[in-house]
């Protein structure tokens, strides 16, 4: 299988996998400088954008799963289309999949950051409770907290506490860094779709075959789900999957148009 691989497509899980290699071995922390982080984070930078895509978590399972989609049908992809158009694909639909995750995370984490100042201006038992409530699933030792601030919410260290409790959940919350080809990976899901719709794929829970544009609508359906009933502990960044698929459709139909099938 391996004298299938095209050149792209080579390169691509080489550079990813040597990425995750020097991560592992020599502990360099590449998460911290190559995250894409929430746009106002202290620790945001532009070319973030693009590095994201090439970075994983720490672990076999998250870098495998991508670059075993990429490994399986980024060849059809790259033979269809060429080399440097296919190239172009990936970075566009990885980009435009960093897009939408930022555009999706400024509208949390400014609704937390303008909150968390005007907490910062009134610090009251009431707020606090309220703050906790919606930006925190609450834990034994802030239910606790919160109890003690309600008994005597004219004490100053408990006010000052809070304070720093808020702005931690706030500093938290922009500096989680999202990180992955997933994004590009979900764009070639949704192009092989499109390209091979009767293609038949095996799942492997459940093994039963199923037609590749059924597999992509269900894939699509279940991020959507995902992102919808925003279960809690779920750190997928089930919108960056969204803005790759998106950014696929279009580029895929543009192409289309102008006979790059």
């Amino acid at each position: 299988m391996l004298r299938n691989l095209t050149p792209v497509v080579k390169n691509l899980l080489l550079i990813n996998i040597v990425i995750a290699l020097v991560q592992g071995f020599f502990n360099v922390d590449i998460i911290n400088i190559g995250g894409l982080r929430y746009i106002h984070a202290e620790t945001f930078r532009p070319y973030q954008y693009f590095t994201y895509m090439f970075i994983h978590a720490p672990g076999f399972g998250h870098i495998f799963g991508n670059m075993l989609a990429l490994f399986i049908f980024g060849p059809w992809l790259e033979r269809t289309w060429g080399a440097q158009r296919f190239l172009i694909f990936y970075l566009v639909t990885g980009l435009g999949a960093g897009v939408l995750w930022s555009g999706i995370n400024y509208i949390e984490t400014r609704k937390i950051e303008r909150d968390a100042q005007s907490y910062a201006v009134d610090p009251n038992p009431e707020k606090f409770n309220l703050f906790i409530i919606n930006h925190l699933y609450l834990d034994n030792d802030l239910e606790r907290m919160i109890e003690r601030f309600a008994a005597d919410p004219d004490n100053k260290q408990y006010q000052a506490e809070s304070v720093y409790i808020v702005n931690e959940i706030y500093y938290r919350k922009a500096n989680i860094p999202m990180v992955g080809a997933s994004g590009a990976v979900f764009g070639i899901l949704m192009a092989f779709g499109l390209l091979f719709p009767n293609t038949m794929l095996m799942l492997l829970i459940p093994p039963i075959p199923i037609k590749a544009k059924y597999f992509v609508l269900l894939y699509g359906c279940y991020e959507l789900y995902a992102t919808v009933i925003n279960a809690p502990g779920d750190n997928v960044a089930h919108f960056a999957h969204l803005g790759g698929m998106l950014f696929a459709f279009i580029l895929v139909r543009r192409w289309a148009k102008k006979g790059y099938h």
